[in-house]
């Protein structure tokens, strides 16, 4: 089946990398909205998935960046009505406070790649049979967190950050085989959106580099660690995507 993904940008350095070339592949259509240059949003009838990608601003940060306040209906919205809804980083924190979880800084910065592992429930959820029952290495570029949204299932740990994903379903959810699903980490980076990604996020890494030493890692080792886990970060996404594909 063709979907229709509409996608929200916050800014243009982290776009959808490789969950584009992903739905090209599967011939799906992508539309994009980004608040930031004023682009109108879509009604939440016009596509089957919204995804909503991170940014260096916060969820509460309405007062600077006051489309966040129409982003946020639209994310609830979509919600309401049964919509696979996925969030990468910003985009679950926007979610998580869409179902009235708390958002907030957390005492520590992860930036850089870092392990984390599924949690009992991570493990057994059918989304994420492909994925290993060991620690893996994801891409990481967050300081704030949320806590786990009533009603869903915290899917992703590490020994840094408790709350590393989530997955929520409404009862129409899942009469449609549809889902929410929120990740602090980046599996989506390709070797050309992470270095766009560290060249704009310079000085959260230097002052990351002093403040938090055990979970920020410098530029140069970031991008020359990338080559390790990339690809096996995108087919991680690429068989969450597909399970998602094909649930409803």
């Amino acid at each position: 089946m063709t979907l229709c993904i509409h996608a929200l940008f916050h800014t243009d350095y982290e776009d959808l990398s490789f969950i584009k070339q992903w739905a090209i592949n599967y011939n799906h259509m992508l539309t994009i909205t980004r608040s930031y240059n004023n682009d109108l949003l879509p009604e939440h009838d016009s596509f089957d998935w919204l995804i909503v990608m991170g940014g260096p601003m916060s969820v509460h940060d309405e007062e600077k960046y006051s489309w966040l306040v129409n982003e946020k209906r639209l994310i609830k919205q979509s919600i309401d009505n049964g919509k696979t809804v996925i969030g990468i980083c910003l985009g679950a924190q926007l979610i998580a406070h869409c179902l009235d979880a708390n958002v907030q800084p957390a005492n520590v910065k992860e930036i850089g790649w870092l392990p984390i592992r599924l949690t009992t429930e991570g493990q057994s959820h059918p989304l994420l049979q492909d994925l290993s029952k060991q620690d893996f290495t994801v891409f990481h570029f967050h300081g704030d967190g949320f806590d786990c949204p009533e009603g869903a299932s915290i899917i992703a740990t590490s020994e840094v950050w408790a709350n590393q994903g989530f997955i929520y379903q409404t009862p129409q959810h899942k009469a449609l085989g549809t889902w929410v699903m929120g990740w602090q980490c980046h599996f989506e980076v390709t070797k050309e959106s992470l270095a766009k990604m560290v060249a704009n996020g310079n000085g959260a890494i230097q002052s990351g580099l002093i403040n938090y030493p055990e979970t920020v890692q410098s530029t140069a080792e970031i991008i020359a660690r990338s080559d390790q886990y990339i690809s096996d970060n995108n087919a991680k996404l690429a068989a969450i995507l597909n399970r998602m594909a094909n649930s409803g």
